[in-house]
């Protein structure tokens, strides 16, 4: 299983033009209005449902997706945002249950004190009952229920101490709660992380970066061999070499100590480059070192994940825009002591959409997803590709 967070490299580079933009990222298309009710509808066809590394069901999968987001400024210096997401999924062949609907909601706040001094704190509830992500190794005939509940609240602070100079505090606490009761037992948990940054500006478009993280992951159950705590020393910078390219990079290590288990210290690695190439077109690359959760936690303690990234986006014409992205992430195993060697693993993930948009209220989406885990480990392994057509209003 990959922990379910955005890199933060990804982030980044969209951000680097912005760093002080307490009311980004916003869609065009809901600046200056307070409501936007957004209306999706469409079919695919999943090859492999339950992510099994043998006897695959495939099912075609009919979706409505209604959503209504809300953005207000509550006074000149507050911003607060609020959304709701319905996903209702219907699929025939399914064996068992056939109708599955999930649920998203989120809120956030932010606070501009002074011009160098801002607070944002945001919270994400989910109910996933077909989880985009699945879980290698244990999608069995037994167990076929992947679904989940998430909760993560995000804190971030941040203060200028000189004009040149700022500190950024940040914290997240991460709840995962599985509906399966093996999984539960297996995987509950809760995460906190938490980190302070310095940050000095070199350069108007250069600026360097110290971070200290430390990381907390506490299983509900048999926690003495499943838990962790993490401390990361980072250094790095941020650079825009000009109005199209844009680069970020954090290296350091992450020393981590395992209930049960031995301790290990390892590189940590945040590298990645954006170039905005034309207007609605980019393309953004990278690569990243670190250590995550697995899915198989009672034969594995976590696993070192290699990830290199490419996303591409072009606009074909002012209606017609091409995505694409891959992942290639070759990775290893931590076996348990005395119970599982290391094993290693190649997770390659692809993905294409052709988006057609008539008007600004509407659009067209032909899309098609490629995942593929090869694994020394046989009941890890994973085909599976999703080809579909999809339509979205907006109100």
């Amino acid at each position: 299983m990959r922990v379910l967070r955005a890199p933060f490299l990804a982030f980044c580079l969209m951000v680097l033009p912005r760093l002080h933009a307490v009311y980004a990222p916003i869609p065009e298309i809901e600046q200056g209005k307070a409501l936007t009710a957004y209306l999706s509808a469409g079919a695919y066809y999943d090859s492999n449902i339950f992510g099994r590394s043998a006897d695959e069901i495939g099912s075609y999968v009919y979706t409505v997706d209604p959503s209504l987001v809300f953005n207000a400024s509550l006074d000149a210096k507050t911003f607060a945002s609020a959304s709701y997401r319905l996903s209702y999924d219907y699929m025939p062949d399914r064996p068992g249950k056939k109708s599955l609907d999930s649920h998203e909601l989120k809120a956030r706040i932010a606070h501009t004190f002074t011009p160098q001094t801002e607070l944002d704190i945001s919270d994400t509830y989910q109910i996933s009952k077909n989880p985009e992500s699945l879980l290698p190794g244990l999608a069995t005939v037994v167990n076929t229920d992947q679904s989940y509940r998430l909760n993560q609240f995000d804190a971030r602070f941040s203060t200028g101490l000189t004009k040149r100079t700022g500190l950024i505090f940040k914290g997240r606490d991460t709840r995962y709660n599985f509906q399966n009761e093996g999984l539960s037992r297996s995987l509950d948990r809760v995460e906190y992380l938490a980190g302070i940054a310095a940050n000095h500006t070199l350069l108007p478009e250069l600026q360097a970066v110290a971070e200290f993280r430390h990381l907390v992951i506490n299983y509900n159950l048999d926690g003495a061999t499943k838990n962790k705590r993490s401390d990361f020393a980072l250094i790095g910078a941020d650079h825009v070499l000009n109005a199209r390219v844009s680069l970020s990079g954090r290296l350091g290590l992450e020393k981590r100590r395992r209930s049960g288990d031995r301790d290990a210290t390892l590189p940590y690695v945040e590298l990645g480059c954006k170039f905005d190439y034309s207007k609605g077109s980019y393309l953004a690359v990278g690569y990243g070192h670190s250590i995550e959760e697995v899915s198989n936690i009672e034969l594995y303690t976590d696993m070192s994940v290699n990830r290199f990234f490419l996303n591409l986006q072009h606009a074909i014409t002012g209606k017609l825009i091409a995505t694409s992205s891959l992942n290639w992430e070759p990775s290893q195993l931590h076996g348990r002591r005395g119970v599982r060697a290391d094993q290693n693993e190649t997770n390659t993930r692809a993905g294409f959409a052709l988006i057609y948009k008539p008007a600004k209220t509407w659009s067209v989406s032909l899309s098609f997803d490629y995942d593929k885990i090869e694994s020394d480990d046989v009941s890890r392994k994973l085909l599976r590709q999703r080809t579909g057509l999809s339509a979205r209003y907006v109100f």
